[in-house]
Protein backbone atom coordinates (compact mmCIF):
# COMPACT_ATOMS: atom_id res chain seq x y z
CA UNK A 1 0.00 0.00 0.00
CA UNK A 2 1.37 3.39 -1.00
CA UNK A 3 1.62 6.33 1.40
CA UNK A 4 -0.53 9.41 0.79
CA UNK A 5 1.46 12.31 -0.64
CA UNK A 6 1.54 15.30 1.69
CA UNK A 7 3.90 17.56 -0.23
CA UNK A 8 1.09 19.97 -1.22
CA UNK A 9 -0.36 20.18 2.29
CA UNK A 10 1.75 23.20 3.42
CA UNK A 11 0.63 25.11 0.31
CA UNK A 12 -3.03 24.45 1.08
CA UNK A 13 -2.64 25.45 4.73
CA UNK A 14 -0.81 28.61 3.72
CA UNK A 15 -3.58 29.56 1.26
CA UNK A 16 -6.24 29.03 3.95
CA UNK A 17 -4.32 31.18 6.42
CA UNK A 18 -3.97 33.97 3.86
CA UNK A 19 -7.66 33.71 2.97
CA UNK A 20 -8.79 34.09 6.59
CA UNK A 21 -6.35 36.92 7.24
CA UNK A 22 -7.63 38.87 4.24
CA UNK A 23 -11.35 38.31 4.83
CA UNK A 24 -11.48 38.83 8.59
CA UNK A 25 -11.86 42.23 10.20
CA UNK A 26 -10.39 43.46 13.43
CA UNK A 27 -12.84 45.02 15.86
CA UNK A 28 -11.65 48.47 16.82
CA UNK A 29 -13.54 48.76 20.09
CA UNK A 30 -15.10 46.28 22.48
CA UNK A 31 -18.63 47.28 23.35
CA UNK A 32 -19.10 47.61 27.08
CA UNK A 33 -22.69 48.81 26.90
CA UNK A 34 -25.89 47.11 25.82
CA UNK A 35 -27.30 48.91 22.79
CA UNK A 36 -30.61 47.94 21.20
CA UNK A 37 -30.74 50.33 18.27
CA UNK A 38 -34.15 51.94 17.64
CA UNK A 39 -36.08 51.51 14.42
CA UNK A 40 -36.40 54.33 11.90
CA UNK A 41 -38.75 54.78 8.98
CA UNK A 42 -36.21 56.64 6.85
CA UNK A 43 -32.57 55.52 6.89
CA UNK A 44 -29.46 56.45 4.95
CA UNK A 45 -26.32 54.42 4.75
CA UNK A 46 -23.03 55.94 5.85
CA UNK A 47 -20.84 56.37 2.78
CA UNK A 48 -17.39 56.18 4.36
CA UNK A 49 -17.19 54.34 7.65
CA UNK A 50 -13.53 55.25 8.07
CA UNK A 51 -14.59 58.88 8.65
CA UNK A 52 -17.03 57.95 11.43
CA UNK A 53 -16.34 58.05 15.15
CA UNK A 54 -18.74 56.19 17.40
CA UNK A 55 -20.21 57.17 20.75
CA UNK A 56 -22.03 54.30 22.47
CA UNK A 57 -24.73 55.11 25.05
CA UNK A 58 -26.46 52.44 27.12
CA UNK A 59 -26.39 50.37 30.27
CA UNK A 60 -23.16 48.48 31.01
CA UNK A 61 -22.95 44.80 30.08
CA UNK A 62 -23.40 42.21 32.85
CA UNK A 63 -19.67 41.82 33.54
CA UNK A 64 -19.26 45.59 34.01
CA UNK A 65 -22.39 46.20 36.10
CA UNK A 66 -20.69 45.24 39.38
CA UNK A 67 -18.13 47.99 38.82
CA UNK A 68 -20.22 50.69 37.08
CA UNK A 69 -23.82 49.95 38.11
CA UNK A 70 -26.88 49.83 35.88
CA UNK A 71 -27.19 53.53 35.05
CA UNK A 72 -26.78 54.67 31.45
CA UNK A 73 -23.11 55.25 30.56
CA UNK A 74 -21.24 56.83 27.66
CA UNK A 75 -18.55 54.70 26.03
CA UNK A 76 -15.80 56.41 24.01
CA UNK A 77 -13.41 53.92 22.41
CA UNK A 78 -12.84 51.21 25.03
CA UNK A 79 -13.67 53.07 28.24
CA UNK A 80 -16.54 54.74 30.03
CA UNK A 81 -16.33 58.53 30.01
CA UNK A 82 -18.41 61.55 30.91
CA UNK A 83 -19.91 64.19 28.63
CA UNK A 84 -16.99 66.53 29.32
CA UNK A 85 -14.54 63.97 27.86
CA UNK A 86 -16.20 64.14 24.43
CA UNK A 87 -14.17 67.20 23.45
CA UNK A 88 -10.87 65.31 23.98
CA UNK A 89 -12.30 62.29 22.16
CA UNK A 90 -13.22 64.34 19.09
CA UNK A 91 -9.83 66.07 19.08
CA UNK A 92 -8.02 62.72 19.24
CA UNK A 93 -10.17 61.27 16.44
CA UNK A 94 -9.45 64.29 14.24
CA UNK A 95 -5.72 63.92 14.84
CA UNK A 96 -5.87 60.31 13.62
CA UNK A 97 -7.41 61.36 10.29
CA UNK A 98 -5.80 62.78 7.20
CA UNK A 99 -5.98 66.55 7.07
CA UNK A 100 -8.08 66.45 3.90
CA UNK A 101 -10.67 64.14 5.53
CA UNK A 102 -11.12 66.12 8.76
CA UNK A 103 -13.98 68.33 7.46
CA UNK A 104 -15.91 65.16 6.55
CA UNK A 105 -15.69 63.58 10.02
CA UNK A 106 -19.03 62.24 11.21
CA UNK A 107 -19.88 61.38 14.80
CA UNK A 108 -22.29 58.46 15.05
CA UNK A 109 -24.31 58.16 18.23
CA UNK A 110 -25.31 54.58 18.92
CA UNK A 111 -27.78 54.91 21.75
CA UNK A 112 -29.99 52.30 23.34
CA UNK A 113 -33.69 52.60 22.60
CA UNK A 114 -34.41 53.28 26.31
CA UNK A 115 -31.84 56.07 26.71
CA UNK A 116 -33.30 59.33 27.97
CA UNK A 117 -33.17 62.21 25.51
CA UNK A 118 -31.48 64.46 28.09
CA UNK A 119 -28.24 62.48 27.80
CA UNK A 120 -28.37 62.65 24.01
CA UNK A 121 -28.96 66.42 24.21
CA UNK A 122 -25.95 66.81 26.52
CA UNK A 123 -23.80 64.87 24.04
CA UNK A 124 -25.04 66.99 21.13
CA UNK A 125 -24.31 70.22 23.02
CA UNK A 126 -20.75 69.07 23.76
CA UNK A 127 -20.25 68.06 20.11
CA UNK A 128 -21.46 71.51 19.09
CA UNK A 129 -18.91 73.14 21.42
CA UNK A 130 -16.04 71.27 19.79
CA UNK A 131 -17.33 71.97 16.23
CA UNK A 132 -18.27 68.37 15.44
CA UNK A 133 -21.40 69.33 13.57
CA UNK A 134 -21.96 66.23 11.44
CA UNK A 135 -23.94 63.91 13.69
CA UNK A 136 -25.60 60.68 12.70
CA UNK A 137 -27.91 58.52 14.80
CA UNK A 138 -27.56 54.80 14.30
CA UNK A 139 -30.84 53.04 13.60
CA UNK A 140 -32.18 49.93 11.98
CA UNK A 141 -34.89 49.38 9.44
CA UNK A 142 -38.24 48.28 10.89
CA UNK A 143 -38.78 44.55 10.92
CA UNK A 144 -41.57 43.58 8.57
CA UNK A 145 -44.28 41.66 10.42
CA UNK A 146 -46.65 41.24 7.50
Amino acid sequence: MQAIGTSSLPDIVFMLIIFFMVTSTIRETNKKVIVKIPEASETAKLERKDLASYIYVGTPIKTEQAKYGTDVRIQLNDSFRSVTDIRDFVAAERENMNEADRPFMTVSIRADINTRMGIITDIKQELRRCSALKIMYSSRKPSSTE
